[in-house]
This record gives C-alpha cells, sequence and structure tokens, in this order.
C-alpha cells in the first residue's frame, strides 16, 4: 500500500490491503503513541469505535477493538453511525480516542481506518507518521510491552450513542422543517437510520431512498456518487428537496425541487449567506479548496465574502479553519464543516442545515442556490504520466500560460497531481463549455507528450 495513511486515515480493499492484522497492529500502535504524547496521562484511556455496515467492517471492528483493548485502552463500541457521529461521541464522552472504520464514498470491497484524537479532531500528520513508524517497528520483531490482568482494556456496547447523536444534530437547528418534504438517499450506508430520524424529529415529512443496508450494497447506484435515483424520487414525490450522503456520510449533494443538482460550492454558497446573516460567519470568510468553481468565488465576492482556498481534501480545509478562526468551509463534493457545531464534515447536519434555510427563508431551493452561477467546468485524468513533473515541465508551463491567455478572467486553469494514483488532473472553466472542452484537451494533449 507504499505510505499507509492518505488524506483520509488508511484505506484499501479490505482482506487484501487492509486485513485483519493491519487493523489491529495499526490499533495497538496508535494506543502506544498516544500514551508517549500524554495523551493518557494520569488516567485510564478510553476510545470510542465506530464502522459503517460494509460486510468487512465486522471482522475490522473486532480486529481494532482487540488491539485497542490488547494494549489496556478501554473501548466504547458504538456500532454502524457515521463518522461525524464517532468524532462528535469521542468529543462529548470525554474519550481519548476515536476509531471509524469506513472507506466513505468506495465501493463495498473497499474499506478504511480513520483516527480522531481527544475532542473529535484528526490525528495530526506527525501522530500519523509516528503510528506508521511504530506499527512498522512491532511488525518486524519489536515486542509490545503488554498490560495483563486489570490493566486490559474492557470493551463496552454503548447503545446510547445513536439517541445522542441525534439529539445534538437537533439542538443545531436554527429553526424547525415543519411543512417541507424532504427525500433522503443514504447510500445504503451509516446514516440509514440517523438521518431520518433527525429530519422527522425536526419536522420534515421524510421519504428514504437507499436506507437497508446489507453489508453489500453500500454506494451501490446510490448517494451521493449517483444522484440520478434521488433526483427522479424528489420529482416522484413533489419534494420541496432531496439530500444525499455517502457511505459514511461525512458529505452532502442535494437537489431541488425540479430534479437538479446542487452542489457542495452552492450549498456553500447559501449556508455562508445565512450565517452572515445570524452573525455566524467569522471573518465574513469561507473556506473552500483550488477546486472550488470559479462561479463560487464570484458570487462570494459579489456578496462580500471572502474566499480562502486550500489544497484538495477536507482535512487541509479544516486546518485552515482552526488555524484562522473561520466557521465554514468545504469542498465541491459535498463535505462541508460547520466547525462550532461539528469537528469533520457531517453530512446530516449539511443536509438538516440546509433545509432549515428554505423553510425560514420561504424560498426554494433553487433560488438560494441561485446566488452562485457554476461555470461549466471539465475535468479530464491524464493516466501513465510522470505526474511529480507537472510543475517543473517548461512545456506544460508554456501551455498553461497560452490557456489562461485565452480564457482571460473569465476562465481558469488548474493542473495538479492525484495524490493516489500515476495520474495528473487537468481542469478547466470557462463560460463557454465547448471552449472549456477544447482548452482542456489541448493541455491534456501537451501532459501526455511532456510527461509521457
Amino acid at each position: 500500500m507504499g505510505r499507509l495513511f492518505g488524506t483520509d486515515g488508511v484505506r484499501g480493499v479490505a482482506n487484501a490491503d487492509l486485513t485483519a492484522e493491519l487493523a489491529l497492529g495499526l490499533s495497538v500502535a496508535a494506543a502506544h503513541v498516544l500514551a508517549e504524547a500524554g495523551t493518557f496521562e494520569g488516567h485510564r484511556p478510553t476510545a470510542v469505535v465506530g464502522r459503517d455496515p460494509r460486510a468487512s467492517g465486522e471482522f475490522l471492528e473486532a480486529a481494532v477493538v482487540a488491539g485497542l483493548a490488547s494494549a489496556g485502552v478501554d473501548v466504547l463500541r458504538v456500532g454502524v453511525l457515521p463518522t461525524p457521529a464517532v468524532a462528535h461521541l469521542t468529543g462529548a464522552l470525554g474519550a481519548d480516542l476515536g476509531v471509524m472504520l469506513s472507506a466513505s464514498h468506495n465501493a463495498m470491497p473497499d474499506n478504511g481506518v480513520k483516527f480522531f484524537a481527544r475532542g473529535g479532531h484528526k490525528l495530526a500528520d506527525e501522530l500519523e507518521n509516528r503510528i506508521e513508524t511504530v506499527y512498522e517497528q512491532h511488525r518486524t520483531g519489536e515486542p509490545w510491552a503488554r498490560p495483563t490482568g486489570v490493566g486490559v482494556g474492557r470493551v463496552t456496547d454503548y447503545t446510547e450513542g445513536f439517541d445522542r447523536y441525534v439529539a445534538h444534530l437537533i439542538a443545531v437547528l436554527p429553526n424547525r422543517l415543519d411543512g417541507l418534504k424532504v427525500v433522503l438517499d443514504e447510500a445504503h450506508g451509516a446514516a440509514a437510520r440517523v438521518s431520518p430520524e433527525a429530519f422527522a424529529r425536526a419536522g420534515a415529512e421524510v421519504i428514504t431512498i437507499g436506507a437497508d443496508p446489507d453489508g453489500l450494497n453500500i454506494n451501490d447506484g446510490c448517494g451521493s456518487t449517483h444522484l440520478e435515483l434521488l433526483k427522479a424520487a424528489v420529482v416522484e414525490h413533489g419534494a420541496d428537496l432531496g439530500i444525499a450522503h455517502d457511505g459514511d456520510a461525512d458529505r452532502c449533494l442535494a437537489v431541488d425541487a425540479t430534479g437538479e443538482g446542487v452542489d457542495g460550492d452552492q450549498i456553500l454558497a447559501v449556508l455562508a449567506l445565512a450565517m452572515r446573516e445570524a452573525g455566524q460567519l467569522r471573518k465574513d470568510t469561507v473556506v473552500g479548496t483550488v477546486m472550488s468553481n470559479l462561479g463560487f468565488k464570484i458570487a462570494m465576492e459579489r456578496e462580500g465574502i471572502q474566499l480562502v482556498q486550500t489544497a484538495v481534501g477536507d482535512r487541509y480545509v479544516l486546518e485552515s479553519m482552526k488555524a484562522e478562526g473561520y466557521a465554514l468551509g468545504g469542498e465541491q463534493s459535498g463535505h462541508v464543516i460547520v466547525l462550532d457545531h461539528a469537528t469533520t464534515g457531517d453530512g446530516t447536519l449539511t443536509g438538516l442545515l440546509l433545509a432549515a434555510r428554505v423553510a425560514a427563508t420561504g424560498r426554494t431551493l433553487a433560488e438560494l442556490a441561485g446566488v452562485m452561477q457554476r461555470l461549466p467546468q471539465l475535468l479530464i485524468n491524464v493516466r501513465d504520466v510522470d505526474k511529480s513533473r507537472v510543475d517543473t515541465s517548461p512545456e506544460l508551463a508554456a501551455a498553461v500560460s497560452d490557456a489562461e491567455r485565452e480564457l482571460g478572467s473569465a476562465g481558469r486553469v488548474l493542473l495538479r497531481q492525484s495524490g493516489t494514483e500515476p495520474l495528473v488532473r487537468v481542469m478547466v472553466e470557462a463560460a463557454d463549455i465547448e471552449q472549456a472542452r477544447a482548452v482542456a484537451g489541448r493541455l491534456a494533449d501537451v501532459v501526455k507528450s511532456a510527461l509521457g
């Protein structure tokens, strides 16, 4: 798997890349590293462990729980809950560590292990690096220090996690959702129970699809990566809006009453205006990524809101928010972070806040999302090239300069190397889709010739 930790934990094909042995070893290593860092000093450590409904999560959960308990960590096993629920409970229960087993929007054969520090925040890079180092040391023969007797961790099923998380979501809402009809696509994932319960308690009339997880059907033709079913269901039921999550429900995309998709940039725009109106948008700033649509930037500038852009990845958005004290940030893909109420992207919370804005204003989602006009954006993945030279090739730099001159202020070019695959992503925005297609095609050809 190369470096174990990626931008969102350790992920791979379950029982091939991500084995029970690896999950157990990483959990023990995490316990030892956090102990070294003083996280457990003066008290008996506790961890919250949750998972999405993937079949492989059953054996991986057992491995993680065994590893933590063998290292002297008491475990609160919360079962199938969204990633943001595990993060929230880690903080709310004063736990020293949180572990979520999920591969998010990936297909069922994959799974992943994600760690949260005390407070429910993602581990810092240096802690992840240290965990990986310690894991490798012990995998190659250095023995673990193992507690015995009363020093062994105890395992408890924490069944109150579901209600505690839902109650937190309801408490955050600025107003109820009475009178709204909402279709929820749960991607047969971790929010299949949580999200419908939260929307119903908030007063909405709820229709669900993709809410029957069997361990094998997660993200299968449904959820935030496949909006077609949700679009059809919203129109069929005459709903006011639709909300789509991914497998671990840290994402939210939406569909308006006409069946048109509403992406993460548009959701951020709607929430930014709502939060500024309520005096909650600190520094009148929202954080996005370099992939944020140019139309989003133009809309925020028009509304007097500053857009700060980071590298792609919700962890980089979160780092910027925490460093500068910003309240709202996210990605076009639907990772939206409302830092006053969540330590990570929370798809259910995002959907609730979006619906609350519709209910409070009496305006349709289409009207609200119309605050920004999405410029045509074309993305081409150029495979099997030397991605390491994307920023140093003179030929490529000249081609990008030519493209930027052609597009002017009404367009944008972005070339970046993939963090996980041998490819370069070519993204072009323009006022006209045909122009975007032509420019992107030319740039992709240059990437192939210059870096192939």
